[in-house]
């Protein structure tokens, strides 16, 4: 947690004093973060947060899903339960860890896990797993979930959300500022003072580093760069990496593992052979410039926040900030928030929003033609 005064969002309408709890694990597939946050007089704060490793023989199981498209219904069904389980045993290692009791919470905002996301096709769908009626019975907490399919029921592309969240939180007025997410896949949102947020999926984000630094050295993640550090950029391939039909596409755009994963990877690297080292670098410049390419169509100068594992990755950082000499590179840490928190308190948000059935203003951002009340909500 930082040690500065939480960030915080004024809402007159909303319960005094009521916790709410958010959970997310993204297309990195490393861990379920959990964030317990507050509405109070002051507004909606972040109180504490912890981050649980997913089980390996669990991420493994959700990788094969994820990157083989194919699960029988008996294996789907069962990885659901468990990563509902998985999730219903960090919220109550929060609550242990805290001394809050379950009857505190208003309610949790789950995420869900991304097995699949269609959002072009002609029956369009995403697919998040992690079952919320286990998740409200094993905490004895109201589980709000299923965010994304409504605004796609309106025509959206049901991601990114948290635009509606950065607005909320991080808007200022007559001040425009970049949120950059880079989770597994890297999302933007511009805010431009009060005006209703706009944003979308620029690209890879972590996710195919971590799958290359996995290949070679069963790491997760490149921890620190280290891996990429001892690499050195191939011009050859990087050309090939950014010719991608993706990043010519217009918003409202959204992308995921589907997309861009280690099958997508093998075709690039089919015509040549190249060092592990330099195809690791070149993913972390592959990463930087699709970023800074889209901040740069949305802003001449202003300043970016960066949240997500990438905020984590000096190299990364610096590369940002080198492609953007006219903009401020700096993590959330700035405005007060940790960045490994903000998209799990950005869902406790969303749950907050959900229990006082408010509109969530999106339509700007996913192309819906219409903002929704978005989630489900299970009662315990």
């Amino acid at each position: 947690m930082s040690s500065k005064p939480a960030a915080h969002l004024s809402d007159e309408s909303a319960n005094t004093h009521a916790y709410y709890i958010g959970l997310m694990s993204g297309t990195s597939l490393d861990a379920i973060d959990v964030a317990l946050c507050q509405r109070n007089a002051a507004g909606f704060e972040q109180k504490a947060g912890i981050a649980i490793d997913l089980a390996p023989s669990l991420r493994q199981q959700l990788l094969t899903i994820c990157n083989e498209k194919q699960v029988t219904l008996q294996t789907l069904g069962e990885i659901d339960h468990q990563f509902a389980l998985a999730c219903a045993q960090a919220v109550n290692d929060l609550l242990k860890n805290e001394n809050i009791s379950a009857n505190e919470v208003t309610a949790i905002g789950s995420h869900g896990q991304t097995i699949y996301h269609s959002p072009e096709t002609q029956y369009p769908f995403t697919q998040q797993i992690g079952d919320a009626n286990l998740i409200a019975a094993k905490t004895q907490i109201a589980c709000v979930a299923d965010f994304r399919r409504m605004d796609m029921a309106y025509g959206g592309q049901g991601a990114p959300l948290v635009p509606a969240f950065h607005q909320a939180l991080f808007a200022q007025h007559k001040t425009q500022r970049v949120i950059l997410n880079i989770g597994g896949i890297a999302n933007i949102s511009v805010l431009n003072g009060l005006e209703q947020a706009f944003g979308y999926d620029t690209g890879p984000g972590n996710m195919l580093m971590d799958a290359w630094i996995n290949l070679h050295h069963q790491q997760p993640f490149d921890k620190g760069a280290w891996f990429a550090t001892t690499g050195t950029v191939n011009q050859t391939l990087l050309t090939s990496l950014l010719d991608d039909a993706y990043f010519a596409l217009s918003a409202p755009k959204s992308t995921g593992r589907e997309k861009f994963n280690l099958t997508w990877l093998t075709q690039k690297l089919m015509t040549n052979e190249f060092m592990p080292e330099d195809v690791q670098r070149t993913l972390l410049e592959f990463t930087a410039i699709t970023i800074c390419d889209q901040i740069k169509q949305q802003s001449n100068t202003c300043d970016v926040y960066v949240c997500g594992g990438g905020a984590l990755n000096p190299l990364l950082m610096q590369r940002l900030s080198g492609l953007m000499p006219n903009h401020t590179v700096q993590t959330t840490e700035a405005l007060a928030i940790n960045p490994m928190y903000v998209e799990a308190v950005a869902f406790a948000w969303l749950a907050e929003q959900r229990i006082l059935e408010k509109t969530v203003p999106l339509k700007a951002v996913t192309g819906a033609n219409r903002d929704a009340i978005l989630g489900c909500v299970y009662l315990a």
